[in-house]
């Protein structure tokens, strides 16, 4: 039932399809995409450029988001104040950031002002200011940034999981970067870092809304066409993350303990990925799933129980969390490999693995309604190298994993496993 629901969202109006989105490659490189939707009176932009942590080493860390943080600030036309009200009298909001496959712009209007919205896209993306004088200003704030994810219980508890859990890899880094790495970044490095990625062969342009393709395209074509392009990017030498069982204990004054359990995990464009998140849902999809069922409920061990996978371009994350009391922190830690273990050892039943994938889709479904998350998932996809018709392969990949698919994805990610518990001093 839920898995019908769930298909009959996917395929709903507001779901694009890949003949619905018209694609144009320029011919300095840059990749246009654009989705007609006559139906809201709105438009989405998203820019997407191949440039974020991915890309990083531990000296430069958190430069892609630095960058962004200093670009919304202004352009060589206006002041961030200026940009700002000039978005607001179209109806809409602007933002910039970097991430870990990629950083961006993303734009939203009514849609009307559609070639306005574009124009001011082009602008903060091609004529930033990257004013001297921001740089230190924006660091502090990154700072304080920096400062309010250690001291939240969770956020630390995630940044340690990763760096144990990828070791070399860049991924192990955090997006907002370090105290000591934005300490070294300058506004030299700030110009070159915007200067070596703001190219058109590395910069995706996705429009959604009441809009003509055709003119989008056109508009496109005014607006970053002069821009010189180059050969298209080769993909970073990373080296391979750091494979390994191993428990990390982590004391930092809180209320709660977390609790985090995680194996590296397929990329986006791997034949395991749809399995691998069903695993996830089984495990932690909503109030259906095993660790809030058996842990939260029957148990009693935890706040909140859940499972996080990533779908990145390099190796992934299976990641189980839970959040529990101090004085509940090893049990919870011990019920939590209890369950590890019965998934590897036991496939899901029939209803189980049913209800998982109409969660899954469904919320799937869900998030792809809108103008702003159709434009950046056009994006993103391309980005990520996996074409325009991901959507309606990943819903068929879905409905085709078997309960024994499960138990092997099981099997195969979750082992080894990084753990790592966050607790209290006293708790120890």
């Amino acid at each position: 039932m839920l898995a019908a629901l769930a298909a009959a969202l996917a395929l709903a109006p507001g779901a694009a399809s890949a003949e619905a989105v018209r694609r144009e490659r320029l011919d300095n490189g840059l990749t246009v995409l654009v989705r007609e939707n006559p139906l809201a009176p709105v438009v989405a932009v998203s820019l997407l450029v191949r440039m974020g942590t991915r890309w990083e080493s531990p000296a430069e860390s958190g430069i892609s988001n630095f960058v962004h943080a200093v670009m919304v600030k202004g352009t060589t036309r206006r002041g961030g104040a200026e940009l700002a009200e000039a978005i607001a009298a179209l109806g809409g909001k602007i933002s910039a950031s970097g991430d870990v496959d990629y950083s961006g712009i993303n734009a939203s209007a009514l849609a009307r002002f559609w070639r306005e919205l574009l124009g001011l896209t082009a602008e903060l993306a091609l004529t930033p200011k990257l004013d001297p004088a921001e740089v230190d200003a924006e660091r502090d704030w990154l700072l304080s940034r920096i400062q309010r994810q250690r001291d939240s219980p969770s956020a630390r508890a995630f940044d340690e999981l990763y760096g144990a859990l990828y070791g070399p890899h860049p991924y192990g880094l955090r997006t907002l970067g370090t105290p000591e790495s934005l300490r070294r970044i300058d506004h030299a490095a700030i110009v070159a870092w915007y200067r070596r990625f703001y190219r058109p062969e590395r910069m995706v342009l996705a429009v959604s809304g009441q809009v003509q393709a055709g003119e989008v395209v056109a508009e496109a074509r005014r607006l970053f066409g002069a821009l010189p392009g180059g050969p298209p990017p080769a993909p970073p030498a990373n080296p391979a993350p750091a494979r390994g069982a191993r428990r990390l204990v982590v004391e930092q004054p809180a209320q709660q303990a977390q609790v985090l359990a995680g194996g590296l995990a397929p990329s986006l464009d791997h034949a395991d990925h749809a399995a691998v998140k069903l695993l996830a849902t089984v495990l932690g999809g909503g109030m259906a799933g095993r660790l809030f069922a058996e842990l939260r409920d029957r148990q009693a061990l935890a706040y909140t129980a859940s499972a996080f996978y990533d779908a990145v371009r390099e190796p992934g994350a299976l990641v189980l969390y839970l959040g529990t009391s101090p004085e509940n922190a090893r049990r919870a830690e011990h019920a939590l490999l209890v369950e590890i273990e019965r998934v590897r050892r036991e496939a899901p039943g029939a209803d189980e693995l049913e209800r998982a994938k109409g969660f899954l889709l469904g919320k799937y479904a869900m998030d792809r309604r809108t103008n702003a998350r159709q434009a950046w998932y056009m994006a993103f996809y391309e980005v990520q190298g996996v074409g325009q018709d991901f959507p309606e392969r990943y819903r068929r990949a879905v409905q085709a994993v078997t309960a024994a698919d499960v138990q092997r994805v099981a099997r195969a990610y979750l082992d080894p496993l990084t753990l790592v518990v966050l607790t209290p001093p006293a708790a120890r």
